[in-house]
């Protein structure tokens, strides 16, 4: 059940990135891909254990592994200068150009 949202959510976003000309709703829709990712990646490395959490770890506990999420901390940090980044190079453009319509911006396939 778990993967058919996520993969739902994946094509959302991709679907979204297909049907729009606007670059902010291009951007939207790659972080929608991006979180899809990352929330299949943490729901995958899931093992149904306990927070590994010092205090807790007792003989014989299952605990979940630390290091997905600290690679999907890792990943929604990148993620965010990302967005700042794309951002930036719309705010910039439509100052240009006037526009945030990928067709209505000339000279981006010179």
């Amino acid at each position: 059940m778990n993967q058919l949202f996520f993969l739902s959510l994946f094509l959302l976003g991709f679907i979204g990135m297909l049907l729009n000309r606007n670059l902010i709703k291009l951007i939207i829709g790659f972080e929608i891909m991006e979180a899809s990712v990352l929330l299949w990646f943490i729901s995958f490395t899931n093992q149904g254990g306990n927070p590994p959490i010092y205090l807790l770890d007792k003989p014989g506990m299952v605990l979940n592994d630390p290091l997905p999420q600290a690679l999907a901390l890792t990943a929604i940090v990148i993620a965010a200068s990302n967005i700042a980044l794309f951002l930036t190079l719309v705010i910039e453009l439509s100052r240009y150009h006037k526009a945030s319509d990928v067709d209505k911006i000339k000279g981006l396939r010179d």
